[in-house]
C-alpha cells in the first residue's frame, strides 16, 4: 500500500539502527504504519524489567474515572522515568527508534496477564474531543514468550502479533485521515496458558514530561 500521509517513523529497508542497537523489521503496513519488530530489547533487559515490576502491579484501571473494568483484566505499573540505568537505557533507545523527542514519552509501563486475562478492543488516543497533548504513537515490547495466547490483535487489518520476549509491536495514530488512525483499534488477546508481560511506550503529541519538580499530568488510558 502506498502511504498517502506522512509518518512519524522514517522506517526505509529491513532494519532501524539505534546508537545501541540493529533492530530487524520483521513485517510493515504501510498505512496506517505497522511495524513488527525483532531484537528491540535484550533478554536481560526483559528480565530487568520485569523484575522491577514484580510487587508493584496491581489492577490495570480505565478511563477518567480509573475505574476497574472488565475491558482489562490485567494488572500493571508505571516506572519512574529514569528510574535506574537500564530504564535510562532502554528510554533513550526507544526516543530513537520512535522518532520523537524523550520529553513526550509517558513512563513506562508494565503489564501482566494472567491465563484467562486480557484487554478487549480498543485505540491508544483519547477520544474526547477536547482532549489537550493527546498520544500519536504506540510501541508494545515483549518481556516473554506467553505459552499460548495473548497475541496482539488488530481486527481492522487482520494482524495478529504472536508474544515473543524481546520483540515488539509499533503503530501510529497521527494521521489527519481519522479513518487511519480508527483502524489501530487492537486488543491483548486472552492468555490461554501461562502469563504474559509487556512493556508500553505512548509518545504524545507535545512535550509531556515536566522539569524536575514541577507538577505532572495525570497518566491515565484512552477514554
Amino acid at each position: 500500500m502506498i502511504v498517502q500521509e506522512q509518518t512519524i517513523l522514517q522506517a526505509s529497508g529491513n532494519r532501524i539502527r539505534t546508537k545501541d542497537r540493529d533492530i530487524p523489521i520483521v513485517a510493515r503496513i504501510g498505512e496506517p504504519l505497522v511495524l513488527v519488530l525483532d531484537n528491540v530489547l535484550s533478554g536481560g533487559e526483559c528480565d530487568a524489567l520485569i523484575a522491577l515490576a514484580q510487587g508493584r502491579v496491581r489492577r490495570a484501571r480505565i478511563g477518567p474515572a480509573r475505574a476497574e473494568s472488565e475491558i482489562r483484566t490485567g494488572s500493571g505499573v508505571f516506572l519512574e522515568e529514569g528510574e535506574d540505568d537500564v530504564i535510562r537505557r532502554i528510554e533513550e533507545r526507544l526516543a530513537e527508534l520512535m522518532n520523537v523527542p524523550l520529553p513526550h514519552a509517558e513512563p513506562l509501563q508494565i503489564l501482566h496477564y494472567r491465563a484467562g486475562e486480557c484487554y478487549r478492543p480498543h485505540v491508544d488516543y483519547f477520544t474526547s474531543g477536547n482532549a489537550v497533548n493527546n498520544r500519536i504513537s504506540t510501541l508494545v515490547m515483549y518481556l516473554n514468550d506467553a505459552e499460548e495466547g495473548g497475541e496482539t490483535w488488530f481486527p481492522s487489518l487482520r494482524l495478529a502479533v504472536a508474544p515473543r520476549k524481546g520483540s515488539a509491536v509499533y503503530f501510529e495514530y497521527f494521521y489527519q485521515d481519522e479513518r487511519l488512525n480508527e483502524l489501530t483499534l487492537h486488543a491483548g488477546m486472552p492468555v490461554a496458558a501461562g502469563e504474559k508481560w509487556v512493556a508500553t511506550q505512548w509518545m504524545r503529541r507535545q512535550r509531556y514530561r515536566q522539569e524536575e519538580l514541577a507538577p505532572r499530568q495525570e497518566v491515565r488510558e484512552p477514554d
